[in-house]
C-alpha cells in the first residue's frame, strides 16, 4: 500500500465500522511509561503474537503510517495504519487504512492512584464481505475479543517487569 492510497481513502476508512472489539487492562506503571510502550510501536512484535510491526513512513507519531504484518503458517494479514491522533500520555488514534483492515482505532491511558494506568484498546472495523461479513463478525468477534485481551495483558506484564518500552 502507498502512504497516497491511505491519504486518499482515510476519511472513509476513518469511519466507525460494525465490527467493534475492546480490551482493557490495569498496568501496575505510570501513565508516561505505558504510553512511550504503547508508541513503541516495533515492540509490539513483543505482544501480538505472529506478528511484525514496523513504522513505514515518519517517527511513529501523528502523520505516521505503521505495518503490522501477523502470519500464521502460509496465510498473511497486511495491517496498515495511519497515525491520526497522538495526546501524549492519554491517547493514540489510528485508522486502519489497508485493503483487508479497514476503520478508526484507539489506544487509551488512563492515570490511576499509586502509579497504575487503565489501558483501553477499542477498535471499530469495517466488515468486509457485506452481508455475509456481517453474519459471520458474531463468529469472529469472541476470538478478536480474545486475541485482544491476551495481547494486552501481555503488554500489561512486559511494562511492569521493566522489559517494555
Amino acid at each position: 500500500m502507498t502512504a497516497d492510497r491511505c491519504g486518499d481513502d482515510l476519511p472513509e476508512a476513518a469511519q466507525p465500522g460494525a465490527g467493534e472489539v475492546t480490551a482493557t487492562v490495569i498496568v501496575d506503571a505510570p501513565a508516561e511509561r505505558v504510553f512511550a510502550a504503547l508508541l513503541a510501536w516495533e515492540r509490539q512484535s513483543d505482544w501480538i503474537p505472529f506478528t511484525r510491526v514496523r513504522v513505514v513512513e515518519g517517527d511513529g507519531r501523528e502523520g505516521s503510517l505503521v505495518e503490522a504484518l501477523t502470519a500464521l503458517g502460509p496465510t498473511e494479514i497486511r495491517d496498515e495504519m495511519r497515525v491520526v491522533r497522538v495526546d501524549e500520555p492519554y491517547e493514540i488514534g489510528v485508522v486502519h487504512c489497508g485493503s483487508l483492515l479497514r476503520g478508526p482505532g484507539v489506544l487509551r491511558c488512563t492515570p490511576l492512584a499509586r502509579d497504575r494506568t487503565q489501558v483501553v484498546w477499542h477498535e471499530w472495523f469495517h466488515l468486509p464481505g457485506g452481508a455475509a461479513g456481517r453474519v459471520a463478525w458474531p463468529v469472529i468477534w469472541p476470538g478478536s475479543k480474545l486475541g485482544l485481551t491476551r495481547a494486552l495483558r501481555r503488554f500489561g506484564r512486559l511494562v511492569e517487569q521493566g522489559r517494555l518500552p
